[in-house]
Formats: C-alpha cells, structure tokens, sequence
C-alpha cells in the first residue's frame, strides 16, 4: 500500500481532511468545548504538520510533544474515540478507502496514552 499521506491526497488532501474534521468537531457539543478559545487558524496548520508526518509523509514534525500539548485538557477516552470516530467519517465522505481509513484510525489510536491522561 502507499504512503497513507499519498493515499490522501498529499498536502492539498491533507488541507481538505482537517478543514473538514475541525468544521465537525467545532460543532460537535461533546468535544466542541476542548477547541473554545484555540487560535483554529493555527490549529489546523500544525495539524496539517502532524497530520504529514504520522501518515508517512515528508517533513519532520517540530510541535510540541503530544503529551505536553494535551496536558492539562483532562481528555477522556471516551472524547478522543468520538474525535477518532469524526476523522475516520471525515475520511470516509472523502472518499478514502475502508482500508486506508482503518490504517489511519490505528496510527492515531496508537497515541491515544499521549492525549489522554
């Protein structure tokens, strides 16, 4: 299989998936609360970045430690499944393939001890 980044669409693909996810988070009331107040401009670029370089694709990610950027946010497991959950519908209506949306789901559930604590 390709890199999940090329899978995507690369960086304009990228652009798309996490424009599209934030409008849904955003609105979503269970999660909406964890991005009150967050600069979403700046949100959606540094996660273009992670976004990148976790789905294999060029770069080095020079953000702050997920652990550290999560700290204090009191995440629960139950927050980030439904944030996963709104990744993987985003990617799906995006016309990504089960497949590689499974994929993607399993990369960001491997990161889940860093956000949640």
């Amino acid at each position: 299989m390709r890199d999940l980044y090329d899978l995507l669409g690369g960086d304009d693909g990228l652009a798309t998936v996490v424009g599209v996810f934030y409008a849904r988070v955003t609105t979503d009331p269970d999660v909406a609360p964890y991005f009150a107040d967050v600069d979403l401009d700046r949100l959606r670029a540094h996660q273009r970045s992670f976004l990148r370089v976790a789905l294999d694709g060029p770069g080095v990610f020079t953000g702050r430690p997920l652990a550290q950027a999560h700290a204090g946010l009191r995440i629960t497991d139950a927050h980030f499944d439904r944030v996963v959950d709104h990744l993987a519908a985003t990617l799906g209506d995006l016309g990504v393939g089960p497949a590689a949306v499974t994929l993607v789901r399993d990369r960001v559930d491997a990161l889940r001890s860093q956000v949640v604590v």
